[in-house]
C-alpha cells in the first residue's frame, strides 16, 4: 500500500457552484476518513434520501449528488427555515487504489456514507518458461 490517499476531493471553490435563482447547486460538506483497507466518505446532504440521491462513477471520478424538495412534513405549514434547498453535487478523484467494483453507499438522516474499499494488490507465482528458441 502507497502512503496516496484512495480518494481526493476535487477543488471545491465555496459552498455553492453553478447557482440559480431557481435551483442553487450546493457543495456539500464533506469529510473523508481512511483505514488499511478501506476509504470512508461522509457528505452532509440535509433533506436527502435514498430515493433524492445519486452515486455515479465514471473515469475514476465519484460524483455525489442529491435534490431537496420543499415539503414540510404532513400537517404542518413551514414558518422558519435555515436548510437550504437546492441540488447537491460533488465530486471526487478515485486512486488506482480504489476497488470500484466494490463501492457502496447508504443514506440516513440526510448523511450519505460512502465506503470505497481498496484493492489488494496482486500478488502470485509467475512461471518462467526455458529460453528456448527466443
Amino acid at each position: 500500500m502507497t502512503n496516496e490517499a484512495a480518494i481526493t476531493q476535487e477543488p471545491r471553490n465555496g459552498s455553492r457552484s453553478g447557482a440559480s435563482a431557481e435551483r442553487p447547486v450546493i457543495s456539500p460538506r464533506t469529510e473523508i476518513f481512511e483505514k488499511q483497507d478501506e476509504v470512508v466518505l461522509v457528505a452532509e446532504m440535509p433533506g436527502v434520501d435514498e430515493t433524492t440521491v445519486d452515486v455515479t462513477l465514471e473515469d475514476d471520478v465519484l460524483t455525489i449528488s442529491g435534490r431537496t424538495s420543499d415539503v414540510a412534513p404532513e400537517g404542518y405549514r413551514r414558518v422558519y427555515a435555515e436548510f437550504e434547498r437546492g441540488d447537491y453535487r460533488r465530486s471526487f478523484e478515485l486512486s488506482d487504489e480504489a476497488d470500484a467494483e466494490r463501492i457502496e453507499a447508504s443514506v440516513k438522516d440526510g448523511i450519505l456514507r460512502v465506503r470505497v474499499p481498496k484493492a489488494k494488490p496482486a500478488t502470485r507465482r509467475i512461471p518462467v518458461a526455458s529460453g528456448r528458441g527466443t
